[in-house]
């Protein structure tokens, strides 16, 4: 077969582009055979299109192909685009050759055109079939605008993108849900956050930020949680909980405005109406919080973290975006900066979506004195950190951070309430392949 010299994309074919002549490459999406006349829908990077063949039209050896055809075979075809009113797009190609350069089998395992409902373990176990799915694959599109977008929103705010070790030697925030490996002959650890090298970064960069994998063994098989998650981090030198607030504020409004630019396509797939949020984001404190509880008739003891379901009573009151600041200092990791008024409180926010928990951050200790105290009133033991802790002989400033949810907020984007539904290969307490 001798392909036309333009390629021509699924994109291309429209009402203004009657008469365009070339060649096609993609997969077969669906078939729909009439016996004299056939049908193809055909996907590539830029969507769907539909091919027209006739089979009296047609050589024997493009003839012999088309028997050959199953559904996600990959195609090519020589053809030219004609407006069709009775097209979905108003346009189709007709096809005067075509040739199967890779032909799938039949049945498949798992319906891409999705007209067959699927279970969220039988889509993850076809993978590849399901992100195949023009809905399922604009999820990933989107995340691609959203990361360039904060990188280009950090770098435009003078941070540095830095790198990490994922294996560490020391539990970061003290927790046990740490994965162990074998490192050589020592027990190692999958590093949860890059939260001590960060800090430690803002005395050589000032600001500094990493977007990257973290691992935790989690336990909760829910719909937010996951083992292995993308986190979008930053620190500052010279900074308080306030100022890196603003930050993020700016960060999620520049990516809202980003993929509102670049994938409206996707959202119009998704039947997304996204809207860019207005700042500043409202913020409430932690005591304010329990009083709205209160209100509704639920108590709380002061200092306690708050359940999914009473997230999800603050989530109807305050429908968007918000913070929830100054939370108790006990129920925050060693690192966060007690208030000086009140060293029960602590210098510290999350970024709520509704119920849903985006991002951690706040303002870290600068004191040595004050941060060993901390570690040992959360029950470790100081010298643990000692390569952590000589930092700060060599002057550290004030300095402040958060911790976002790539995951998370792309569920957000796209209105999906499965987080595994946001990443391409998840892993849980259940999955490990593929």
């Amino acid at each position: 077969m001798q392909k036309l010299e333009k390629r021509i994309f699924a994109s291309d074919v429209n009402e203004s582009n009657d008469g365009l002549a070339g060649y096609l490459l993609g997969w077969v999406h669906e078939v729909r055979d009439l016996g004299a006349l056939v049908f193809l829908i055909l996907r590539d990077i830029t969507g769907t299109c539909q091919l027209s063949l006739r089979r009296n039209e047609l050589s024997k050896e493009s003839l012999s192909e088309l028997e050959k055809i199953s559904k996600e075979s990959v195609i090519m075809v020589d053809g030219v685009v004609r407006a069709e009113p009775k097209s979905r797009l108003g346009a189709e190609v007709k096809v005067m050759s075509i040739k199967v350069l890779s032909k799938s089998v039949e049945p498949l395992p798992y319906d891409v055109v999705g007209k067959v409902k699927a279970s969220m373990n039988t889509r993850l176990e076809y993978r590849i079939l399901d992100l195949r799915r023009p809905e399922h694959r604009a999820i990933f599109l989107i995340g691609d605008t959203v990361l360039n977008a904060c990188r280009e929103y950090l770098r435009s705010l003078g941070f540095v993108e830095v790198r990490t070790p994922r294996i560490i030697a020391t539990a970061t925030e003290g927790g046990a849900s740490l994965f162990e490996v074998k490192y050589f002959d020592k027990i190692a650890y999958l590093a949860q956050s890059p939260q001590l090298y960060k800090e430690e970064l803002v005395t050589i960069f000032e600001r500094v930020f990493e977007i990257g994998p973290f691992f935790r063994a989690e336990e909760s098989h829910t719909r937010r949680h996951i083992s292995e998650f993308t986190s979008i981090d930053i620190e500052a030198a010279f900074s308080n909980y306030e100022d890196v607030m603003d930050i993020l504020e700016g960060l999620i409004v520049h990516v809202i405005m980003k993929v509102l630019f670049e994938r409206k396509r996707e959202l119009e797939l998704l039947n997304v109406n996204l809207k860019v949020p207005r700042r500043p984001f409202l913020r409430i404190t932690y005591d304010e919080a329990l009083r709205e509880l209160e209100s509704i008739g639920i108590k709380k003891k002061w200092g306690e973290d708050f359940t999914t379901e009473e997230l999800r009573q603050l989530g109807r009151k305050h429908l968007g975006f918000y913070f929830i600041t100054h939370f108790p200092t006990d129920s925050k990791p060693f690192y966060i900066k007690p208030c000086e008024s009140n060293e029960l409180l602590s210098e510290s926010f999350d970024l709520m979506y509704q119920w849903l928990e985006l991002s951690s951050g706040g303002t870290r200790i600068s004191d040595r004195a004050l941060l060993e105290r901390r570690i040992r009133e959360k029950g470790l033991n100081p010298s643990a950190f000692n390569y952590h802790l000589k930092v700060y002989d060599y002057g550290m400033p004030q300095h402040a951070g958060w911790g976002l949810g790539f995951e998370r907020l792309l569920m957000v984007l796209t209105r999906k309430t499965n987080i595994r539904e946001t990443i391409l290969f998840p892993r849980d307490k259940f999955r490990l392949m593929p």
